[in-house]
C-alpha cells in the first residue's frame, strides 16, 4: 500500500511538472549537490547525500522561494575503464561484486565490459532510484559529462584558465597507475582515498662499492644515526642508479623506477649477507653496523632504514629489543658490536632530557614494538621537535638552530654534496587503483598542471571563502588549511572517458578538473541539450556566462539573450553540498576556479559539508560489500521511512549510522503519525476539512498550552532547517511535538468522546500544521494525508507554517511543565507504594514565598537571593535554554568538539575489557558511552544523571539496547544496593562537592578487582576564578596562548557562567584527586592528560593551542 501511495504521488508530481523551475518574480534559490559517479548501484550513503538538499529545496519552496535543484552524472575519468577491463578479463572479485552487491543480473554482466554501457546502465538506475525517493529535481537539466555540449563547456573553462597563465606544463610527482599508465585522483581509487604524497630524503650510506640508501622525513637526525636496519625476511636487490650501485627492496624498486630514469636491476641481494657488516655515515664518516629488524617495510621508501634511537621511539625500542635477543645476536655475530650502540643526542626540546624517545616511551607505557601507542609516540615527538626543537649545541654547523630550519639547510647541503637525493612516496599504503593495480608515485615531466600554488590565485580564492557561509562553521578552518596547502595539480590524463585538452589533443582533462564550475552549466543545460555542439564555441560561452561581446558567436541573438538571462537569474550558486572528504580537492577547486573565471558577484555564497555513513557501526564500502542498496531499503521500509531515518539519525555534517532496529523504530513513528490523523477525524466524528477549520476561543489552560507548544516547535524547526539542521528540525517537528501531543491527549482523554469543540479545533490545527512541517521529510505520506483530510492542492506547494509568537506563552508552558512533573511524581509514588493508592495530597508553596523570591530576584543578589538561586540552579540541566545550548555543543558539533576529538578517544583508550561486565555510568548525559560499551559486549549498563531531560534523551537515543537509566544525583549513589565491575564517569566529578564521600561510595559499589575510570576538567582549568576580565582561562600574547593557573593551591568552589547559567564547580589539586583515591583503597593504574592529535587538529584547527595546557584529566584506578 505504501509503495502504491509513493508511486501515485511521484507520477502526479511528474505529470504536473511540479519541480521544473524557470525564472519568475520570486526570490530565487539555487542549490546543488555533488553529482554522482554512477559506476555501481546507489546505496543508503548516497541516500543521505541527496535527501538533505531535497529536504532543504522542498522547505524553501514552501517558504515561497523559486528553487532550482538539478542533477547530472559525472562519468569522466578512468574508473569505468578499469571496471570494464576487469569484467573483460573475467576477474572473479569484480563479477561477484557486481552480481551480488550491486545486484546486476547475471545476463547483464558481460555488457559491463563496455565502459560507456556501465555509465548508461547505472546512471539510468540512479535516475530511477532518485525518482523512487521522491526527489524534487528539475530533470530537464540532466546531463552526462561526456555529452558533446558539456565537453564544449569544459573546453571553454580549461582554455580560460590557460589564457590566464594558470595551467602550465612541467615536472611534478603524481599518484600513478602503472597498468593504466595514467595519473589517478581519489575518485580513481579502490583504497587510499585522501592519502598524501610525502617528499623523502634519500641518504647515501656507502658499503664498499655499494650504497645503502635510506628514506627519511628527518634527514637532520642522521647526525645521531647509530646503525642501519634491514629486514632479513624480504627481498633486496642491487640497482644501477645513474652509475651508483644502490641496495633497495624489490618493492621499493616498483615505486622508484617511476621517479629515477633507467633504474635497472643488477642482481638480487640476500640481506643476511649484509647484516653484521658496516656502512659509512655520509655526514660524520662514522662506521655504523647493520642490524636485523622485522618491522622494516619493504614497500615504504627504499626498504632500508637508518636508526636514530634518541628521537625515534620505534628505533629506541627496537634497539632495546635487539639487545635482549640473544638468539639474533648470536645468529648474526653481533656480540662485539651491540653493546657499544647507544642513542646519540641530536635535538633539545623543552620538557625532555637527552633522549626524548626514551622518555615518551616511558610516559605512554609502551612495552614493545607491537604496541599501537608507538605510532602516537612517534607522531607526538615529531610534532613537538618540529615546533619547539633546537639542534643541540654540540652539533657542528647546525647547533643552536631550530629543527625546522636546520632540516631544510641540512637537506640542501647533503644533496649539493651528492650525499643525498629526494624521492616521493605515499604517506601510507595501500593505494590501489580501481583496476586493481597498486599505485606508485611517478615524476611526470610532460604533464599539464593547474597552478594552485600561485600566491595571487590563492589569495583570491581566500576571498571566495571569506564571502561564503560555511556549514558547519568549524570546517572553514579546514578550507583555509587546504587552500594554502594545495600544490600544483596534474589536470590531464592519458586514459579514460572525458574531454580532450583543446590545445594538446593527446591528453584528456582529469575528472576533478572538469567538474569545478559545472553548477553554472545546470542553469543553461535545458537549452544546450538540444543544440548543435559545433555551434557552442568559446565566443558563445563568453557572451552567455561573462557578457563578453564577439562577432564569432554562431547562435542567434534572441536565443543567446534567453540563455544569458536564465544564467543571470540563477547565478551565483546559493548552496553547494558535498562530503567532507572533498574539502581538500573538489570543494576547494570549485572556489579556485570561480575566483579565476567569474566576477565577484558570481562567486558561490555557501557550502555545506557532509559526514560519512556507517552500517551497524562499520564504515560503508561498496568494494567490501558493506552496504545496503537504496533500492532495497525503499522496497523494505518505503521511501518516506528511509528519508525520515536518514534525516533524524544525525545532522548532515555528522557521520550517520544505519541500524535496522532504529529504522524499524522510525517506521513505527511514521505509522503512528498516520494513525494520529485518523484519530483526529475519529474525535471530530465527521470528515475533516483542513482548509476550513472552525476556530474556537480557548479557555482551558491545556488547550492554550498545546497551541503554544505547536508554535514554539514551528519556530525552532524553521530556524533549524534554515541552518540545514535536519536532525534538530525533526526533533522539534516530530519527536518533541509527538511527546507534547501524547501529553495533551492524556490530559483531555476524558473528553475525547464528547466532540468537544476546543479539542477538535486544537487537534485539527495541530494536524494541519504538522502535515506541512513534515512535508519536506516525508512528502508522499504528507501528500496523501493532505488530500485525504481536505487540504487544498499539493502540500508540496502549500506555504510553510509560520510561528504565531502571540500564541507562545512561557507562563502557560511553565505551568503545564509543573503539571507534567506532578504527574511524573504521582506515577513514581504509585510505583513505590505497594497496593492500591486511593488518594495523594499535593501541597503548594504559600504565596508569601513566591513574593519573597520575586523581590529577591528584582533587588539583585542579596544573600537570600544567592541561596535561593543556588537551590534552583542545583538542577540547571533541565532548564530548556541551557540544554538547547548544550545540544548545540554535544550534538550539533558532534565530531568537532573537544569531548569527541580529545576526551572520548583518550577515555576509551584506558578502558579495560568490558565484555560480560556490569557497568555503572555516573553523570551519563545522553548515554553515548553506554551505547558504545554495550555494543562492545558489556553485560549491563546503568546510567545515572541528575537531569531528567538528559535521562529522557538517553532513553530516546539508546532505546532497544537493554540499557537502564535513572535520575539519581551522584551524591545519592550510596542508596544503590548492588555491585558493579566497572564504574565510569565522563566530565562530572568536578561538579560534586564531597569528593571523598563519592569515592568511598564508588569503592563500596565495586566488586573486588573492579575499575573506576573517570575524566574531569584538568586542575589547571578548574583552578581559575572566573571574573568579567577572566572568562576564558587563557590570554593571548603575539598570537600564542598562555594558560592562567591562578589560585591552583586554593581548592573549593568555582562559579562560571555556562550557557547563560551560573554553574558551580569544585577545584581540587592534582594531589587531592589522587590521594583521596589511594586513601580509600584504590591503586592508580593510569593517568592521562590528553592533548589534540594531528588528526583532531585537521578536523578542528583551533585545538592546535592545546599542546601548552591540557583540558582534561583521565584516571584509571583499581579496587584492591
Amino acid at each position: 500500500m505504501t509503495e502504491n501511495i509513493e508511486k501515485k504521488w511521484q507520477k502526479k508530481w511528474e505529470n504536473d511538472k511540479l519541480f521544473e523551475s524557470d525564472p519568475n518574480d520570486k526570490e530565487k534559490l539555487f542549490l546543488t549537490v555533488a553529482f554522482p559517479y554512477p559506476s555501481g548501484a546507489m546505496h543508503i550513503g548516497h541516500g543521505r547525500t541527496y535527501t538533505v538538499p531535497d529536504v532543504y529545496a522542498r522547505f524553501k519552496r514552501m517558504e515561497g522561494y523559486n528553487v532550482l535543484f538539478p542533477m547530472a552524472w559525472h562519468v569522466t575519468g578512468a574508473p569505468v575503464i578499469g571496471i570494464a577491463e576487469r569484467v573483460r578479463r573475467k576477474d572473479p572479485w569484480t563479477l561477484d561484486l557486481y552480481e551480488n552487491v550491486h545486484k546486476v543480473p547475471k545476463e547483464e554482466l558481460p555488457n559491463l565490459a563496455d565502459p560507456e554501457y556501465i555509465v548508461r546502465y547505472f546512471s539510468s538506475e540512479y535516475n530511477e532510484v532518485m525518482h523512487d525517493m521522491g526527489y524534487s529535481i528539475d530533470w530537464r537539466r540532466e546531463f552526462r559529462t561526456i555529452d558533446p555540449t558539456y565537453k564544449k563547456f569544459v573546453e571553454w573553462q580549461i582554455s580560460k584558465l590557460k589564457d590566464k597563465g594558470l595551467i602550465i606544463k612541467g615536472e611534478h610527482p603524481v599518484k600513478y597507475c602503472p597498468r593504466d599508465k595514467n595519473p589517478v585522483g581519489d575518485h580513481d581509487l579502490l583504497e587510499g582515498e585522501g592519502v598524501g604524497v610525502n617528499e623523502l630524503t634519500l641518504l647515501k650510506f656507502k658499503m664498499d662499492d655499494k650504497i645503502l640508501v635510506t628514506a627519511t622525513l628527518r634527514p637532520e637526525t642522521i647526525i645521531g644515526a647509530t646503525n642501519i636496519w634491514l629486514n632479513p625476511d624480504i627481498e633486496y636487490i642491487e640497482v644501477d642508479a645513474e652509475g651508483e650501485h644502490w641496495i633497495i627492496t624489490k618493492e621499493a624498486h616498483h615505486n622508484l623506477k617511476h621517479q629515477i630514469k633507467d633504474l635497472n636491476i643488477i642482481r638480487e641481494v640476500d640481506p643476511n649477507d649484509l647484516i653484521g657488516g658496516f656502512v659509512e655515515n655520509p655526514f660524520t664518516g662514522d662506521k655504523l653496523p647493520i642490524f636485523p629488524a622485522s618491522f622494516v617495510s619493504g614497500s615504504y621508501g627504499s626498504g632500508v632504514v637508518f636508526s636514530e634511537p634518541a628521537d625515534a621511539p620505534a628505533d629506541y625500542i627496537a634497539l632495546q629489543d635487539l639487545k635482549n635477543n640473544k638468539e639474533l645476536i648470536a645468529k648474526y655475530h653481533l656480540e662485539d658490536i651491540i653493546d657499544d650502540v647507544n642513542p646519540i643526542n641530536v635535538c633539545s626540546v623543552k620538557g625532555y632530557g637527552e633522549i626524548p624517545a626514551a622518555e615518551i616511551i616511558e610516559k605512554l607505557g609502551i612495552k614493545d614494538q607491537n604496541d599501537p601507542k608507538l605510532h602516537d609516540a612517534t607522531n607526538e615527538l615529531y610534532k613537538v621537535e618540529h615546533r619547539k626543537g633546537i639542534i643541540s649545541e654540540h652539533i657542528p654547523e647546525y647547533g643552536g638552530k631550530k629543527v625546522a630550519i636546520a632540516r631544510e639547510e641540512f637537506k640542501a647541503d647533503m644533496i649539493d654534496k651528492n650525499m643525498a637525493t629526494t624521492m616521493y612516496d605515499f604517506a601510507e599504503r595501500p593505494v590501489i587503483c580501481r583496476c586493481g593495480e597498486d599505485c606508485v608515485v611517478k615524476i611526470m615531466d610532460n604533464q599539464w598542471f593547474l597552478k594552485y600554488s600561485d600566491e595571487e590565485w590563492t589569495a583570491k580564492t581566500h576571498e571566495v571563502l571569506n564571502g561564503e557561509t560555511i556549514i558547519p562553521k568549524e570546517v572553514k578552518n579546514n578550507f583555509e588549511y587546504y587552500i594554502d596547502w594545495l600544490d600544483d595539480w596534474a589536470c590531464s590524463r592519458n586514459v579514460g572517458l572525458g574531454t580532450r585538452l583543446p590545445w594538446d589533443n593527446q591528453w584528456l582533462i582529469e575528472p576533478l578538473t572538469d567538474s569545478t564550475i559545472y553548477m553554472s552549466y545546470y542553469t543553461i543545460a535545458k537549452y544546450l541539450r538540444n543544440m548543435n555542439a559545433d555551434d557552442l564555441n568559446p565566443a558563445f560561452f563568453d557572451k552567455v556566462l561573462l557578457d563578453i561581446d564577439s562577432d564569432d558567436v554562431k547562435v542567434d541573438d534572441e536565443t543567446v539573450k534567453e540563455i544569458q538571462d536564465e544564467f543571470n537569474y540563477w547565478y551565483p550558486l546559493d548552496w553547494r553540498l558535498s562530503a567532507k572528504d572533498l574539502v581538500g580537492n573538489h570543494l576547494s577547486f570549485l572556489m579556485f576556479h570561480h575566483s579565476a573565471i567569474y566576477p565577484k558577484e558570481k562567486w558561490p555564497r555557501g557550502t555545506v559539508v557532509f559526514g560519512m555513513g556507517l552500517l551497524e557501526g562499520n564504515k560503508m564500502s561498496s568494494s567490501k560489500g558493506n552496504v545496503i542498496l537504496l533500492k532495497d531499503a525503499i522496497e523494505q521500509y518505503s521511501a518516506d521511512v528511509v528519508r525520515l531515518f536518514l534525516m533524524a539519525s544525525a545532522e548532515p555534517w555528522q557521520d550517520f549510522d544505519w541500524r535496522e532496529k532504529e529504522v524499524l523504530g522510525t517506521k513505527r513513528r511514521l505509522e503512528w503519525f498516520r494513525e494520529f490523523a485518523a484519530k483526529v477525524e475519529e474525535v471530530k466524528n465527521s470528515p475533516l476539512d483542513l482548509t476550513n477549520i472552525e476556530k474556537v476561543e480557548l479557555n482551558r489552560t491545556i488547550d492554550i498550552w498545546m497551541l503554544s507548544q505547536l508554535n514554539q516547535h514551528i519556530k525552532e524547526a524553521t530556524e533549524a532547517l534554515d541552518g540545514f539542521q535536519t536532525r534538530k528540525a525533526l526533533q522539534e517537528s516530530l519527536f518533541l511535538l509527538k511527546k507534547d501531543v501524547d501529553h495533551y491527549l492524556y490530559r483531555v482523554k476524558h473528553l475525547l468522546d464528547s466532540q468537544d469543540p476546543a479539542i477538535i479545533y486544537v487537534l485539527s490545527t495541530v494536524l494541519e500544521a504538522w502535515i506541512r512541517l513534515l512535508a519536506p521529510f516525508t512528502p508522499h505520506t504528507c501528500e496523501e494525508l493532505w488530500e485525504t483530510y481536505g487540504g487544498e492542492g499539493y502540500v508540496s506547494q502549500a506555504s510553510w507554517p509560520e510561528a504565531d509568537e502571540s500564541l507562545v506563552s512561557p507562563k502557560i508552558e511553565k505551568s503545564e511543565e509543573l503539571v507534567q512533573n506532578i504527574i511524573k511524581d504521582i506515577n513514581q509514588i504509585k510505583k513505590m507504594v505497594k497496593g492500591d493508592v486511593e488518594k495523594i495530597h499535593v501541597y503548594l508553596a504559600p504565596d508569601w514565598k513566591w513574593d519573597l523570591y520575586e523581590i529577591a530576584e528584582e533587588i539583585g543578589k542579596p544573600d537570600i537571593g544567592q541561596i535561593m538561586g543556588r537551590s534552583i540552579g542545583a538542577n540547571i540541566y533541565d532548564d530548556k535554554k541551557f540544554y538547547k545550548k548544550y545540544d548545540e555543543l554535544r550534538i550539533d558539533q558532534r565530531g568537532l568538539n573537544a569531548n569527541d576529538l580529545i576526551e572520548i578517544p583518550a577515555f576509551r583508550n584506558v578502558m579495560p575489557d568490558v565484555k560480560n561486565k556490569k557497568i555503572l555510568d555516573l553523570g551519563c548525559g545522553y548515554g553515548e558511552n553506554d551505547k558504545y560499551y554495550k555494543e562492545l559486549g558489556a553485560k549491563s549498563v546503568l546510567g545515572l544523571d541528575i537531569s531528567t531531560h538528559m535521562i529522557e534523551m538517553a532513553n530516546t537515543y539508546n532505546k532497544l539496547r537493554n540499557i537502564n537509566y535513572k535520575v539519581v544525583p551522584m551524591e545519592d549513589i550510596d542508596k544503590i544496593n548492588y555491585k558493579f565491575d566497572i564504574v565510569i564517569s565522563s566530565l562530572a566529578f568536578h561538579y560534586v562537592k564531597d569528593y571523598n564521600k563519592l569515592i568511598k561510595d564508588i569503592y563500596s559499589l565495586l566488586n573486588k578487582g573492579g575499575y573506576l575510570i573517570f575524566s574531569q576538567e584538568h586542575p589547571f582549568t578548574t583552578c581559575i576564578k572566573y571574573t568579567e576580565n577572566v572568562n576564558k582561562g587563557h590570554t593571548v600574547i603575539d598570537g600564542k596562548y598562555f594558560g592562567l593557573f591562578s589560585d591552583y593551591n586554593r581548592p573549593g568552589i568555582r562559579a562560571k557562567e555556562w550557557f547563560g547559567k551560573d554553574v558551580i564547580k569544585y577545584h581540587r589539586t592534582f594531589t587531592e584527586i589522587i590521594n583521596v583515591l589511594v586513601n580509600n583503597g584504590f591503586s592508580i593504574e593510569k593517568i592521562e592528560e590528553p592533548v589534540a592529535s594531528q588528526e583532531s587538529i585537521v578536523k578542528n584547527p583551533k585545538y592546535i593551542n592545546q599542546f601548552d595546557r591540557p583540558f582534561f584529566l583521565i584516571v584509571k584506578a583499581k579496587k584492591i
